[in-house]
């Protein structure tokens, strides 16, 4: 006899933008069907001639056709202005606030959506193009301005032990250990 093997799999799925679709396609042929009644309504009731029973079928249908096809455009317009405005006032879906407070940065941090922020007598912008990240600033030890690297490695020390037979024969060397030392360091910064 065969063992069969059986494979269970789970598939999660968001449907809600195909049921949004499904709803909408939904609300056009209900919208199709009034006209369509309508039409004939009036046709059969009110007794209205078949070519002007078409002709407002026919504006009615293309006031359908046109209101589905604006739709898109509708709705693009309307979430470019939500995400300017929401961005300005700090009501956009992750967007940058000046107007309903601050969000701090001096520990440096991410921003992922288009963020608005004032910057002297203009309107600045940041994450236009996708995810950027804000570094903090400091002052080197030469009073040079940059981003700090933060290393989790402790401090090495190093230990250089020099037999002389006299203090003589040590200052004769020292020049040479000296450079010694300089070039062995020089190759560890080069390798971190």
């Amino acid at each position: 006899m065969t063992e069969i093997d059986r494979i269970s799999v789970s598939i999660d799925a968001d449907l809600s933008d195909f049921r949004r679709e499904i709803a909408e396609a939904d609300k056009l042929a209900r919208g199709f069907g009034a006209s369509f009644s309508r039409a004939l309504d009036q046709a059969l009731v009110r007794g209205k001639s078949f070519s002007e029973v078409i002709r407002s079928l026919g504006l009615r249908l293309s006031s359908l056709a046109l209101n589905a096809a604006f739709k898109p455009i509708e709705q693009g317009l309307a979430g470019a202005f939500q995400n300017l405005f929401g961005g300005i006032t700090g009501s956009g879906e992750g967007g940058g606030s000046f107007l309903n407070g601050a969000v701090p940065f001096a520990k440096g941090g991410v921003v992922a959506t288009p963020s608005y922020f004032p910057m002297g007598n203009a309107l600045g912008v940041a994450g236009e193009r996708g995810a950027e990240a804000i570094l903090p600033l400091a002052r080197g030890s030469d009073g040079k301005l940059g981003v700090r690297a933060e290393t989790s490695r402790a401090p090495l020390a190093v230990n250089v032990n020099v037999s002389a037979q006299d203090v003589a024969s040590f200052r004769r060397s020292e020049a040479y250990l000296s450079g010694m030392i300089a070039r062995a360091v020089a190759r560890g910064e080069r390798n971190l």
